[in-house]
């Protein structure tokens, strides 16, 4: 069985979509929903962007794609994706590269699997949008550092702080990399079996490499807008001293006659 998540937009519309496709809902929430599609057939759908599929070939996920992309916000088709075996023979739980075996599979189980995977390709997508603020901070830094000032609008420099900002929010609200489903909190194999992927995946190192990027750009930002609003008093400063300069002329002008 094969489990295949794909980052396909920015967010999707979780509710609209839910009343117009029409499959059993095994459980259904504000952030994500997972459909009974077929035997052993799902399909996982989460406001953050992602779908998921267990036992679809290629030519379905396409038409499901299309389907869901009028509930899209920024589609982009396969931004990122990841695959996931597995394997319902085994007489225990173990966990291999890009796999899992199990035995007596349930749809908790199934569903938990494809929760850690889309999670999976989530982090990459969070990843490459916090790489792409890093090296426009860097490039601001290397400016400063060979020029002696900054080359960044106030403007410019507010929207990537907004930025920086709204993609801590999203990863916070989306992400539940240290928080386990509730299922597993009474279900001592599901929890197992959460762990076991959590650690397969990464998942909390990736997640912690991000947030710690983040505050780093964050932390940048914030001396750059310090930076511009020092050389924007110490200009102000030197208008005013300017104007009482020329008022002091004035003056003296004006005695002088």
């Amino acid at each position: 069985m094969k489990v295949l998540a794909y980052q396909i937009a920015d967010s999707i519309d979780i509710k609209g979509f839910k009343n117009s496709f029409e499959a059993p809902v095994h459980f259904a929430d504000s952030d994500e929903t997972f459909f009974i599609t077929g035997p052993d057939k799902f399909i996982y759908v989460f406001k953050y962007g992602v779908v998921s599929f267990l036992n679809y070939d290629e030519s379905s996920i396409q038409e499901f794609i299309k389907l869901i992309t009028p509930f899209c916000r920024n589609f982009s088709e396969f931004r990122h994706s990841e695959e996931f075996e597995i394997e319902t023979n085994a007489s225990a739980i173990a966990f291999g590269f890009n796999k899992i075996e199990i035995s007596d599979p349930n749809i908790d189980m199934f569903r938990l699997i494809m929760l850690n995977v889309s999670q999976s390709v989530a982090l990459d997508y969070y990843y490459e949008l916090t790489n792409r603020l890093l090296l426009e901070t860097n490039l601001q830094t290397q400016y400063l550092e060979k020029k002696g000032r900054l080359h960044i609008s106030g403007r410019n420099l507010k929207k990537y702080i907004g930025r920086t900002l709204s993609l801590k929010s999203r990863i916070s609200e989306n992400l539940y990399i240290f928080d386990s489903p509730p299922e597993t909190w009474e279900d001592e194999l599901l929890n197992k079996i959460d762990i076991g992927l959590k650690k397969t995946f990464d998942l909390q190192v990736r997640s912690r490499h991000i947030q710690e990027s983040l505050q780093i750009i964050k932390e940048n930002f914030e001396l750059f807008k310090d930076i511009m609003q020092h050389r924007s008093s110490y200009a102000l400063e030197i208008i005013v001293i300017t104007l009482i300069l020329l008022e002091v002329i004035n003056l003296i002008i004006e005695k002088i006659r």
